[in-house]
């Protein structure tokens, strides 16, 4: 069965970054991942990691200015220069921290818009990857569906498929969230199959709800079952928002016959 991360983005709220680390790793999480940690030294969290015996996965770029809804910078025409910052803020972090890919956020643009960010895009995409290489780091883009973050750059697994095609970097790969695809897209072990070779990194989370993936319309079981025919040896990051309380919530892992 696949080995599962805690995003802590969402696992364990409330909780101060090194706290959350410390609960994920007593609850046998043997990874995490996280969304925005750029207020804790990132060197304290490597300390962590290595003393609790956990790998140190993925991070965000920063999303921009989100009192005014923006999701992201990487496809904004005339942002470039904070979008490059971003990257440098990541790469920076991720290297004292010990992880090893970043998820480059593209951003929310007008339809009307497109064909000057997709050129924005690529240049920017490609001079990040360039960046992270430099330091073994993946390059992670994530289609995220029209209900969470409606008019992002791209809500299909082509979308981002396409951009990792223009940009022709080794390193720029597809996260691949269940529960995105299951909203946008559907079909979810078909897409799998179908991107398989650009996946770089596969989440989790219950369709619709976004929460433990023990409800809703995915039979994660079957997930699983296709991920270790395939012989994924990668990380599931498990970034759903609990119900209630999370360690009851950890309850899916018994009732999916997986073991953390």
């Amino acid at each position: 069965m696949p080995r599962f991360s805690a995003n802590l983005g969402f696992l364990w709220q409330g909780l101060p970054l090194l706290d959350q680390i410390e609960a994920a790793a007593k609850a046998g999480f043997r990874a995490i991942e996280m969304h925005w940690p750029y207020d804790t030294d990132p060197k304290a969290v490597r300390a962590a990691c290595e003393r609790l015996g956990l790998a140190m996965l993925g991070v965000n770029t920063v999303r921009g200015d989100t009192a005014k809804g923006e999701n992201g910078l990487g496809a904004l025409p005339g942002r470039q220069a904070e979008f490059q910052a971003a990257i440098d803020q990541a790469i920076a972090w991720q290297v004292a921290a010990g992880g090893t890919a970043i998820h480059a956020m593209a951003g929310i643009v007008k339809p009307a818009d497109k064909p000057e960010a997709t050129g924005v895009w690529t240049e920017n995409l490609s001079l990040a990857a360039d960046k992270a290489a430099r330091h073994g780091l993946t390059i992670l883009l994530e289609p995220l569906n029209p209900r969470a973050s409606p008019g992002y750059f791209y809500s299909t697994l082509r979308g981002a498929g396409e951009m990792i095609a223009r940009v022709g970097k080794p390193n720029v790969k597809i996260m691949f969230d269940v529960h995105h695809v299951g909203i946008a897209e559907g079909d979810v072990l078909t897409n799998l199959d179908a991107w398989w070779p650009m996946i770089g990194h596969v989440q989790i989370a219950a369709v619709p709800s976004r929460a433990e993936p023990d409800e809703g319309e995915i039979d994660f079981r079957a997930i699983f079952a296709r991920l270790d025919a395939k012989g994924y040896g990668g990380w599931v990051g498990a970034e759903y928002r609990p119900r209630g309380d999370m360690e009851a919530g950890l309850a899916w892992v018994k009732k999916l016959g997986v073991s953390l």
